[in-house]
């Protein structure tokens, strides 16, 4: 069984900087990949970040050059480094992994920045 654990969402000023951690129930080297995905109020849960063991990571043109996503594998975590964040960035933010092909999500955290 796939649990993923999202923290350290909050509220932040336009400008600032967060950090996401998604911690993942046993390696993360048996996923197929992992990303992060967030859903911004009244709008439809878009990509973020996506990462495949081996390969670049994927962004969203909204948030490239701003944000980048990392694994500790020691650890069995994913991160979100988000940096110049703005009031458009507010959103639920939610891991996902990739597991024999099925989706696996965490519960996500949210995300509140303020202008």
């Amino acid at each position: 069984q796939v649990q993923l654990v999202e923290s350290g969402g909050g509220l932040v000023q336009a400008g600032g900087s967060l950090r996401l951690s998604c911690a993942a129930s046993g390696s993360i080297f048996r996923f197929n990949g992992m990303g992060w995905y967030r859903r911004a109020p009244g709008k439809q849960r878009e990509s973020v970040a996506t990462i495949t063991w081996g390969a670049s990571a994927n962004y969203a043109d909204s948030v490239k050059g701003r944000f980048t996503i990392s694994s500790d594998n020691a650890k069995n975590t994913l991160y979100l480094q988000m940096n110049s964040l703005k009031p458009e960035d507010t959103a639920v933010y939610y891991c996902h992994a990739l597991h024999n092909w099925a989706d696996y999500w965490g519960k996500g955290t949210l995300v509140t920045v303020s202008s």
